[in-house]
């Protein structure tokens, strides 16, 4: 199955069953996401929703992940309006990016500049290559994350350290992001794809509901008060647990123990 968004800028494909795809294809620009690219993002995002993949790759083409807004193009675009335009296309692209029902790879095969850092952070997880970096360097334009990262970065590491990083424009090395929790794993240059796709193969063959409802139980606790977000974990098990999967799976077990005792 392939899918594609806008002419070539933005790709969605499933490369394998059960693996969606998504791709920026502006190299000659690092990625930059223009107008009309912000809006394919969205749009494949929407349409990554419908397709219900077990699992999506959010990823760059060619020496960058995404190196930010196309400034070249935005600078045409100075007024009040404008950035209310564009921080609304964005802010509700990564929303739904971050509330897809299944688990969401960000396969960081080089810089995550601005925006770009701003589309990692709404990925559950995150793999960097070893010339890769999260750069939150908003501050260098004089303004803040627009997108929606500020919140997500204090989630991840606290209000004293967004606040740092977000003032001097902190550029993370992959060891460093990996310190701070940021990233999941560090890969050698060029492996960033073929890691994900190695991570999605495992979450892609668990059954969807288990994969979703980890997510959905992950998910409470960031967004949800603590006694409502152990709720929705008390909810969630059991159907797991009375489950086909997990019944045959216990029988399986079973069946192992009473072989090894006789």
């Amino acid at each position: 199955m392939h899918t594609s968004l806008s002419p070539s800028e933005v790709r969605l494909t499933f490369p394998e069953p059960h693996i969606g795809l998504l791709q920026v294809n502006r190299p000659h620009v690092l990625n930059a996401l223009s107008w009309e690219a912000m809006q394919a993002f969205g749009e494949a995002v929407e349409a990554a929703r419908l397709a219900a993949p077990r699992v999506l790759i959010v990823t760059g083409s060619g020496r960058a992940f995404i190196a930010g807004g196309d400034l070249k193009q935005l600078a045409d675009y100075p007024t009040e309006d404008d950035g209310r335009r564009m921080s609304r296309l964005m802010t509700r692209a990564l929303h739904n990016l971050e509330a897809l029902p299944f688990p969401t790879i960000a396969a960081i095969n080089g810089p995550a500049r601005g925006g770009g850092a701003e589309v990692a952070l709404a990925c559950d997880l995150r793999i960097l290559a070893e010339n890769a970096d999260l750069g939150f360097v908003q501050v260098a334009w004089f303004v803040t994350p627009g997108w929606g990262m500020g919140q997500r970065l204090l989630r991840l590491v606290g209000y004293s350290r967004a606040l740092e990083w977000l003032l001097t424009g902190k550029v993370l090395t992959p060891h460093e992001a990996l310190t701070h929790g940021l990233a999941n794993r560090v890969v050698p240059e060029g492996q960033a794809l073929e890691a994900a796709l190695a991570l999605a193969r495992k979450i892609a063959a668990l059954p969807p509901a288990v994969a979703q409802s980890t997510k959905e139980v992950l998910r409470a606790g960031l967004t949800l008060p603590p006694a409502t977000a152990a709720r929705v974990e008390h909810d969630l098990f059991p159907a797991l647990w009375a489950a086909t999967e997990h019944v045959e799976a216990v029988a399986r077990f079973k069946q192992r123990g009473r072989k090894n005792t006789t």
